[in-house]
């Protein structure tokens, strides 16, 4: 079986039977958006981000973009406390957040990236919470920016939904974590360096409802969800662009939340 036949196949049996989508992007897609935030911190933040993850043997954003999704298999219990922290569920087609509504007990992504911004940005706290807190941050504001993990459908962030690519099943979810980046056949740092370019200074870097509620409309205006139940690579790359540009925006509001967070470190 071919490489990508492989791929797809293994990752329809992982994702078929899914009940909540908690994977958003997947490895690639988050490695990108790690890659490219990396690449346009400044010095000081780079150093402060070193310094926080270098006692567990990691040192970069990239290093640290997919722990939350490894959870899975590595700390089980955690992962269950944390998994409905990966998206959050709109309650109408307006897209618009009410926390108490949409985010009870604050288990949604946008209260996860606010929470856990505050404990990065609290010197006081030790140095390992700090550092888990800078593993969630970096990859729920990849996952607030992924369409399906802010939507106000009922299928489980499209986990339901059945289609056919070639002779290959996927549900649509997967389909927007993995198959429309993996698609264009570019590893991540090739995929980063060809994004990088294209990012724009964050102008709203401190408002994860509003990145949700993008995603949201993204989902109630755009093509997200295709008119039949198979797609082809032409729908691939029409949706592809659509996907890329939530990456460039997840790593630019990164920068600036890191940067806002731990741009005034003490030397």
């Amino acid at each position: 079986m071919p490489p990508r036949r492989r791929y797809a196949a293994v990752l329809f049996i992982a994702t078929a039977f899914m009940t909540t989508p908690v994977l958003a992007w997947g490895p690639l897609g988050h490695r990108i958006v790690a890659g490219m935030a990396q690449e346009r911190l400044s010095e000081p933040v780079r150093r402060e981000v070193r310094n926080l993850l270098q006692p567990d043997d990691e040192s970069t954003l990239v290093d640290i973009a997919i722990w939350a999704d490894d959870l899975r298999d590595t700390d089980p219990a955690r992962f269950r406390a944390t998994g409905k922290m990966h998206y959050v569920n709109f309650s109408s087609v307006q897209c618009s957040y009410v926390p108490q509504r949409d985010c009870r007990k604050g288990e949604c992504v946008v209260a996860a990236i606010e929470r856990y911004e505050k404990t990065l940005a609290d010197r006081s706290r030790p140095r390992a919470e700090r550092a888990d807190a800078l593993r969630f941050l970096s990859h729920f504001i990849a996952d607030a920016h992924q369409p399906l993990h802010a939507s106000f459908r009922r299928d489980k962030g499209a986990n339901s939904v059945q289609l056919r690519y070639g002779r290959e099943n996927w549900n649509l979810h997967a389909v927007w974590d993995s198959l429309l980046l993996k698609s264009a056949d570019l590893r991540w740092p090739d995929y980063a360096a060809r994004l990088g370019p294209g990012l724009k200074p964050a102008t709203d870097a401190g408002d994860p409802a509003q990145w949700a509620e993008e995603s949201c409309r993204i989902v109630r205006d755009g093509g997200v969800y295709p008119d039949g139940d198979t797609i082809d690579d032409d729908w691939l790359a029409r949706e592809r662009p659509v996907a890329e540009e939530r990456l460039q925006q997840a790593a630019a509001r990164l920068v600036a939340v890191l940067e806002r967070t731990l741009g005034s470190a003490p030397r």
